[in-house]
């Protein structure tokens, strides 16, 4: 069905028209129309008059705000968008190999069109950051940074007022006829904005994800010109550089292991709300605590605002469909296809839109300037200067990949795949690709074939069986457009499948078996490994490929392996050392654990019984026992792990 909607109807423009009324529009006020994002040029008209021409309001992910005051009415306004498609070297929304190609390439409005009102006086791009001080007892100051925007003809004289739970204060100003200022307050000059014994976001399972929030209101004349609320979180990220050259992560001062996945949007851009906080709430449920954004940057706030909640920490960066010709549809070298002056000036002003949108939420803890290559030098100095004006508190990595820029150095992660099957020892056995050392930004033992219930909602039930074109159209693209290793791997290890059933329930046992040891690898060797992103998340549209629920929202085998392979505190098998690990995420000490280790042939006789009691330190990982040789003969063994803590069981795992 897909292949069949003609493409021809989307190479033209399509107008948005609405009309609205303002009941309460003040004729003293200042109003603004934003669009938050456009995919890909547009002109716009506003009760009959052109406000916007598609030669200056382009790009996906510019941000344009107009000023409609002396048009708008209180009744009968209508709003006209002619919006133009993007065109073969646009840097567009992309799916890369994922995913079919949508037949309107996503074009049209994609976020948010809004009304912004305010007095004279408006406070614009408001951004809290904080910084924490943590020799002693804990303590953290705060800093407001935003822009006084006065848009009137005389000078204005007030004051702002700012309210952070019940700590309050006010700063005098006064602003020239049309001037912007741009604030900077911090507790030298307001003590309100030091904080004592500060409750601090943490990402799950090394604390709670505490949220603050910021009330700003300008007032003069006896009035409120303008008011905005910021949620925000105390906490600092840092990086680090193990012995090996691996970057790492630090979140308030204690080492982190990145355990993430990769999100991605909705083939035509239409998640909802109800399904982004359900998949969320999947994020938290297998123990992730990280998503990795490439290219989707969310189409709200929606995304972030559950993150920060639920302590879920964000890597946010452009994608690789800018850094390769067949995706892009113009030349790119080893910078990509970012190459001209008005290519570096349009995704330099992208990424400031998107770092002011995104920067106030405690879950983002890293900005990507690159996927798979490093930005052209000229641009990523224009990277780095947005930054240093517009947020300092986050990590900056040129690329995703492994890289050395002359910009900002080397980026100390690695994209070394795999992105398809591998058997569970290889993730302690490799020590050169993407096994578990370093930072892997994206890899995964590639396909992970959804539940019965999904297949039969996915293919006619006359294509059901054998695999055949119809399920690899449901693949990646390019060389990840086929199953046929996978099934290979499923074949030997588990036998033939008879049927479609037969082979979706063996599936999910492939699926739980290939993830585990991936991330259970990089709790090993932390912190000599530093970060995995399983690639993927989620899907864009039904298929059988990097997924660890599908589209319909039906988890996988791998995505109760993933749950049970980042358990806070379990133990583990090492495949390759044969050896029994105790893994301790939290930032306290265990006490009191006991180990029982039993290992039963395959007619469940029991072979081998041993009971430990032990005690883990914080955030650690330790060897506690080495697996003796067994007969020869036994073949398939099993492994039986049981973690108990005051005679309750804590975790189990089995092998």
């Amino acid at each position: 069905n897909l292949k069949a909607i003609s493409t021809e109807q989307f190479n033209h423009s399509w107008w948005y028209r609405t009309e609205f009324n303002l009941p309460d529009l003040n004729q003293g006020n200042r109003t603004r129309l934003r669009f938050k994002g456009i995919n890909y040029r547009a002109n716009i008209w506003l009760n009959g008059s052109k406000i916007a021409d598609a030669d200056t309001l382009l790009g996906a992910f510019r941000v344009f705000e107009l000023d409609v005051t002396d048009l708008l009415k209180k009744q009968s306004n209508v709003l006209a968008v002619e919006v133009s498609p993007p065109k073969p070297g646009d840097f567009s929304i992309g799916f890369v190999d994922w995913n079919p190609i949508p037949p309107d390439k996503n074009m049209g409005i994609w976020r948010n069109v809004e009304i912004v009102s305010s007095g004279p006086v408006a406070i614009e791009q408001p951004f809290i950051s904080t910084k924490l001080n943590m020799l002693d007892k804990i303590n953290a100051d705060v800093f407001v940074d935003a822009v006084l925007n006065n848009s009137s003809a005389k000078e204005i004289s007030g004051y702002l007022r700012g309210q952070i739970g019940n700590k309050q204060f006010k700063w005098p100003l006064t602003l020239r006829a049309n001037e912007r200022l741009s604030l900077h307050l911090d507790s030298k000059r307001i003590s309100a904005l030091h904080l004592e014994d500060p409750k601090l976001w943490w990402p799950i399972h090394l604390g709670e994800p505490n949220l603050y929030n910021l009330k700003l209101q300008f007032i003069a004349e006896n009035q409120i010109f303008d008011e905005q609320q910021v949620t925000f979180g105390v906490r600092e990220i840092e990086s680090f550089f193990n012995a090996e050259g691996h970057r790492g992560f630090k979140i308030n001062g204690q080492k982190v292991l990145i355990r993430g996945a990769g999100w991605v949007d909705d083939l035509l851009l239409a998640d909802t709300p109800a399904k982004t906080e359900a998949q969320i709430r999947y994020v938290k449920h297998m123990n992730l605590n990280t998503i990795r954004l490439e290219g989707f940057w969310g189409k709200d706030q929606t995304l972030y605002d559950l993150c920060d909640r639920n302590g879920i920490m964000i890597m946010a960066g452009w994608s690789c469909q800018w850094e390769w010709e067949s995706y892009l549809g113009k030349a790119c070298d080893r910078f990509g296809g970012v190459t001209t002056e008005n290519d570096i000036k349009l995704i330099s002003k992208s990424w400031e839109d998107q770092i002011r949108l995104f920067r106030n939420h405690p879950s983002v803890i890293a900005w990507f300037g690159g996927s798979d290559m490093l930005p052209r030098p000229a641009l990523e100095k224009k990277y780095l200067s947005s930054l240093k004006n517009l947020d300092t508190t986050r990590v900056y990595l040129g690329a995703a990949s492994d890289r050395k820029s002359e910009i900002s150095g080397q980026t100390g992660v690695k994209m070394n795949g795999p992105y398809d099957y591998v058997p569970p020892v290889y993730w302690y056995e490799d020590t050169a690709n993407g096994g578990a050392y370093g930072f892997n930004t994206e890899t995964g033992p590639g396909p992970q074939p959804p539940p019965l219930s999904s297949l039969k909602r996915m293919i006619p039930s006359e294509k059901l069986w054998p695999i055949n074109k119809t399920w690899e159209y449901h693949c990646g693209r390019n060389e990840f457009n086929t199953l046929n290793r996978y099934k290979n791997a499923l074949d030997k290890r588990y036998g033939l499948s008879a049927d479609a059933a037969d082979f979706a329930r063996t599936a999910q046992m492939a699926n739980y078996e290939a993830i585990r040891p991936m991330y259970e690898a990089f709790a090993a060797h932390k912190f000599n490994s530093t970060g995995v992103i399983q690639w993927m998340l989620n899907s864009a549209w039904p298929e059988m490929y990097w997924q660890l629920y599908d589209y319909y929202l039906m988890p996988n085998g791998a995505f109760y392996g993933t749950r049970k392979a980042n358990a806070p505190l379990q133990l583990i098998y090492d495949y390759a050392k044969e050896a029994i690990l105790l893994n301790n995420d939290y930032l306290q000490k265990q006490e009191n654990l006991s180990a029982r280790i039993r290992i039963y042939n395959k007619d469940s006789r029991l072979l081998l019984e041993k009971t430990l009691t032990l005690h883990a330190k914080a955030n650690s990982m330790q060897n506690i026992f080495s697996v003796p040789e067994l007969p020869e003969n036994e073949g398939i063994w099993f492994l039986d792990l049981k973690l108990e803590q005051k005679n309750e069981t804590v975790a189990r795992n089995f092998y």
